[in-house]
This record gives structure tokens, sequence and C-alpha cells, in this order.
């Protein structure tokens, strides 16, 4: 009987030295010191290499956008009549009152600081009335809205201009413009001059007593 287990019992199991010694090998090549110097430089060098492309795209963003400074609008946002006085076309005149609201808009990322300016009004080249603006300050990215009153009268005109014809047709043409000097201020530390102008047309519609069909290039 025992002869017969003897003869069964399974063989003993074959020596793992060739696997260790194999496992030791890899870990040798693996852990080669001058492999993994090499493997930390590429690293290093591929983190420069990122670091200065965000760099130039950051830079060139900033450049495109913030330092990039654009002159100002000035435009007529709306205008009524308050007072309306207007002749006949045998008797071409008119007197009137408009209450006006300029805009003052400013794109870039620092304020807008202009100084007094006048506003005119032309009727077909001569002169009608005119306002001030005073001194301020646009903010960054905004529009300032500036409140006027004035009078428009067509005394300054003479015999041979166009108001009959204008007044018989219902419509007379007007333009206003201007011009506002003044800086952009960036960051506190740039400033550029930069000039803000106004050039607009619009018409009085005499059949309803408005500014209308307002303009502005």
């Amino acid at each position: 009987m025992a002869a017969e287990k003897e003869a069964t019992s399974p063989p003993p199991s074959a020596p793992l030295a060739n696997s260790y010694t194999r496992s030791d090998q890899e870990s040798a090549v693996t852990a080669d010191p001058a492999e993994l110097k090499r493997n930390k430089r590429m690293r290093c060098l591929l983190y420069i290499v990122v670091f200065a492309v965000l760099q130039v795209v950051v830079i060139t963003v900033f450049a495109l956008t913030v330092m990039k400074i654009k002159s100002p609008k000035f435009r007529v946002r709306s205008a009524s009549l308050s007072q309306y006085e207007v002749g006949s076309v045998t008797n071409p005149s008119f007197n009137l009152e408009m209450d006006v609201q300029f805009g003052v808009k400013n794109t870039n990322f620092g304020h807008f600081k202009y100084k007094d300016g006048i506003v005119e009004f032309d009727y077909r080249g001569t002169k009608i009335g005119q306002t001030n603006v005073y001194e301020e300050r646009a903010k960054a990215r905004s529009t300032r809205k500036v409140e006027a009153s004035l009078d428009l009268s067509s005394n300054g005109l003479n015999a041979n201009s166009q108001l009959a014809s204008d007044i018989s047709l219902g419509i007379i043409p007007i333009t206003s413009t201007s011009r506002l000097e003044g800086k952009i201020h960036l960051m506190k530390v740039i400033k550029k001059k930069r000039s803000a102008h106004m050039n607009c047309t619009m018409d009085i519609v005499l059949a309803t007593r408005s500014i209308q069909n307002i303009v502005c290039k």
C-alpha cells in the first residue's frame, strides 16, 4: 500500500529560480538610473514647451482685446421737440426747442475721460443751433448718456434756401456734428489720446411734429 501511495503522489514542484531571476532582471532594467533621468528631462522639456505655448496664447489674447484701444463713438440716441413753430411755404421759417439724448459709447477696457465739447446742428450746411457737452468720463465697456436741450432757428438762413420746398414736402432734414477730445485710461498706467466723432442725420417730420430717421455714421 505504501508503494502505491508513493506511486500516485504528485511530483514535486519545479523550482522557481528561473522566474525569480527574470523578474530581478526586469526590475533592474526598469530602475535604470540613466533611463529615469532621461524620462524626467523629457517630461520637464514637455512642461516647458506647454507653458511657453500657453504664455504666447495669453499674451496674444491680451494684446488683441485688452490692449487694443479703439476710438469711442459719439451718437444721438434720441430726440424730441418740446416747442414747435414752423412757418408756411410762402413764409418759410422755424423756431424749435429740441430735447436730445447723446451717448458716448466706450468699448475699451479702460475708461474714456473727455473734455468739454460742442455739438452743432445744421440745416443743409448752415448752422441752426448748438449745445455744450461738459467734461466727464465714460466707464470701461459702457455708454454714458448725456441729456441736453437747445433751440433750433432758421434766422441765419438766406432767402434762397430750400426751406420752402422742404416745408411743402413735410420734412426738414438736419445734421449734428461734434468731436470730443480725451484719453483712454488703462490700468491707471497707460493713457492714450482718442477722439469721439459725431456725424448724424435726422428728419423733422412736420405732420407728427417729431424727430425721426436718426442715422449716425
